[in-house]
């Protein structure tokens, strides 16, 4: 009988140090418990020093792109500020690998449409302008930053796209003598494609008789113009 009672209370025991020290085990003592420090913005080395300093350690370190945080810096932590852990523990963090970054790419002369898939495709944020050039109208003249600047994603990118040369008013020529005519094209900034001579029974030679375009239509300075004259005798 007194033999069971001692098995009983063995077991008992065994059980209770079972469930006290390996299945329940007692919280730490308050003596034992830090805070943990906020190392949000702190570059690496320096949050490694102040986990020390409050009698923790530095953890696994994970780094992940951000858009704004530069480089090195940390963005997070675990355990979280504030929160308490037990003296000499690992406190986990994650730090900022930067923006991404991409080189802008050359769309020079390229058709505008094209272009802004081709900027938008790389993560680039568009603004168009137009500008008169003398490339054709419709395609680009410049980017700024320039093809390939290194620019971090998402940035602003701005696009000139050509409105065309410049438009003139097409002068009236007919009944000028073709020196004067080709004087006032050149000062116009356009260029005589063709001069033909026409049969007009003896009159008018070397004078201007037809012109395309005609008279007072828009053109693009550099366009070309084509001329009849009289044809002269000889």
């Amino acid at each position: 009988m007194a033999s069971a009672l001692a098995l009983i209370l063995a077991g008992w025991g065994l059980g209770y140090l079972v469930a006290t020290r390996a299945l329940y085990p007692a919280p730490p003592s308050p003596a034992n418990l830090v805070t943990v420090p906020d190392l949000k913005g702190q570059h690496v080395a320096e949050a490694a020093a102040n986990l020390v300093g409050a009698g923790l350690a530095l953890g696994a370190v994970d780094s992940l792109l951000h858009p704004t945080t530069p480089r090195g810096l940390i963005l997070g932590q675990s355990p979280l500020p504030g929160q308490v852990a037990v003296r000499n523990s690992e406190v986990r963090v994650t730090r900022s690998l930067g923006p991404q970054t991409r080189a802008v790419p050359d769309v020079g002369n390229v058709d505008a449409s094209r272009a802004l898939v081709v900027l938008e495709t790389v993560g680039l944020l568009v603004v168009v302008d137009s500008v008169d050039s003398e490339i054709p109208r419709g395609r680009v003249v410049s980017t700024h930053p320039g093809a390939g600047s290194v620019v971090a994603l998402p940035s602003e990118i701005r696009m000139a796209v050509s409105l065309g040369p410049p438009q003139v008013v097409m002068p009236y020529l007919l009944g000028m003598e073709e020196a004067a005519a080709l004087a006032t094209l050149d000062s116009l900034g356009l260029v005589v494609g063709a001069v033909e001579e026409v049969d007009r029974y003896g009159m008018d030679a070397g004078i201007v008789v037809d012109q395309q375009p005609a008279a007072d239509t828009p053109v693009e300075r550099g366009s070309a113009v084509r001329l009849a004259v009289g044809r002269r005798g000889g």
